[in-house]
């Protein structure tokens, strides 16, 4: 078969190619920024890439155009040709169910954050058992160098995104993978350019819900409370909930620090986790894989001894160099709760040695300034904060008005690199948050701070 695929180097959809290829089917794609590492990574599994959506496109007559959910009307001149060729399209959600998913024993770990963490988690314990796993993530797992696979074996989990999956088709991503084993790990209002409120997204989440065999599982996070509203409208599965206290004898709980900690089911220890990831948030996120991997076979125990052996995903708190006594970091922070959960678990692991966070906030919910209030909030661990003015439509320096001198705002990076780099001094930790590339802000640091 061969597949042209529409927006094939975001995430999501270069890993629907890199999965086409490697199930040994053709495969070319078109993008608006075509560009590394994902064009490179694409162009070494042989697939062929094109620069923009021209209709001309149209002419490589492949069986069938793979849409990705960057596309939309009347911006992108091959989906008009396609709609007025009536030539065969589809998403990339339901290919995938269609093509890779269906008959095999699907895991999907879907929530407003952690999902990449936990899906990468949980892949990982899978592999460390012998399992050999398909998987999907929305990053790059450090203990597989890759963001997707096919796998070998019956299992293939995937990271599961509430976002829409077409313009053709309105309905959350999640719903097409039809998944055996569910992890619910949180739920806050989020992308609010497609939902108007947390109810809307409730919503979604139960139409998840729905999906699930009542021979499965669903993993849930029992301190959520739209999880626990979500459950409430019908639930036909059964549920380990996690996050519980040592009195709900059979809910999976932690005991120690989060490098270092018991798992419990209740008060029954039943496996200990020491890695080097820090915050609670990961601790959650281990007990949501460790829920989730029980009801694929991998005992507890043997889940908790595979993340000791767990070396984080790309993005996530990564230590991208050190200049002169600074150590920069990049994170793909976007949303005020991932922010400040981010900074929160730097500021546990480096005590009272300061951090200096920088933010972007680019993402289509942040565009909209839904949650610039909140901005403070979320950036009051750090000692000193830097934010990048884009095109938003709305001003980051009343935002951040209430931080006073501990919060800078520049328009453009290069100005921003230079304000870190005079305020930054030996010792401190220079933390960059963005779901995207950030002007390359990173080397442009340690190069400024080098000199």
């Amino acid at each position: 078969m061969h597949l042209h695929i529409l927006g094939i180097c975001g995430t999501f959809m270069g890993g629907i190619a890199a999965i086409a290829r490697e199930a040994g089917h053709r495969v070319t794609g078109c993008d608006a920024n075509v560009y590394p590492p994902m064009s490179e990574q694409l162009r070494a599994l042989g697939v062929e890439l094109i620069e923009g959506f021209g209709a001309e496109q149209l002419a490589l007559a492949p069986d069938v155009f793979v849409v990705g959910n960057v596309v939309t009307r009347g911006k992108h001149p091959l989906m008009e040709a396609i709609l007025d060729a009536g030539a065969r399209y589809t998403s990339g959600p339901q290919w995938l169910a269609e093509h890779v998913l269906q008959g095999r024993h699907v895991l999907a770990v879907a929530g407003t954050h952690g999902k990449t963490g936990t899906t990468s988690m949980l892949a990982w314990i899978l592999e460390d058992a012998g399992l050999e796993p398909g998987f999907l993530v929305g990053g790059v797992p450090l203990n597989f160098g890759i963001s997707a696979r096919l796998g070998r074996g019956t299992h293939f989990v995937i990271e599961a995104d509430e976002y829409d999956t077409a313009l053709f088709d309105k309905r959350s991503k999640f719903v097409h993978y039809r998944p055996r084993t569910v992890i619910l790990n949180n739920l806050e209002h989020d992308h609010a350019d497609i939902f108007p409120d947390l109810a809307a997204i409730e919503t979604q989440f139960h139409h998840l819900v729905r999906t699930v065999p009542s021979s499965g599982r669903i993993v849930v996070n029992a301190r959520d409370e739209a999880l626990q509203r979500v459950l409430q409208r019908g639930c036909w599965t059964p549920v380990q909930r996690f996050g519980t206290r040592r009195e709900e004898p059979s809910g999976l709980c932690a005991r120690g620090e989060p490098h270092a900690f018991d798992v419990l089911r209740g008060s029954l220890k039943i496996g200990r986790v020491e890695w080097e990831l820090a915050g609670e948030h990961n601790q959650m996120n281990a007990l949501a894989a460790i829920g989730a991997a029980e009801h694929a076979g991998v005992a507890p125990q043997r889940a908790a001894e595979a993340l000791g052996r767990f070396r984080n995903v790309r993005r996530r708190l990564e230590l991208r160099g050190e200049a002169r006594g600074v150590r920069v970091y990049d994170d793909f922070a976007h949303h005020p709760t991932a922010i400040r959960t981010t900074v929160g678990g730097l500021r546990r692991k480096v005590g009272a040695q300061r951090i200096l966070a920088v933010v972007e906030p680019r993402s289509n919910t942040m565009k909209l300034g839904t949650m610039k209030a909140q901005l403070p909030w979320a950036l009051e661990d750090a000692d000193l904060s830097f934010c990048l003015q884009g095109d938003y439509g709305w001003n980051a320096s009343d935002a951040l008005a209430p931080m006073g001198p501990l919060a800078v705002v520049c328009h453009d990076v290069g100005t921003l690199v230079a304000r870190i780099v005079q305020a930054a001094r030996p010792g401190d930790h220079v933390l960059c948050m963005s779901n995207g590339s950030f002007g390359g802000i990173h080397d442009k640091l340690l190069e400024a701070l080098g000199r």
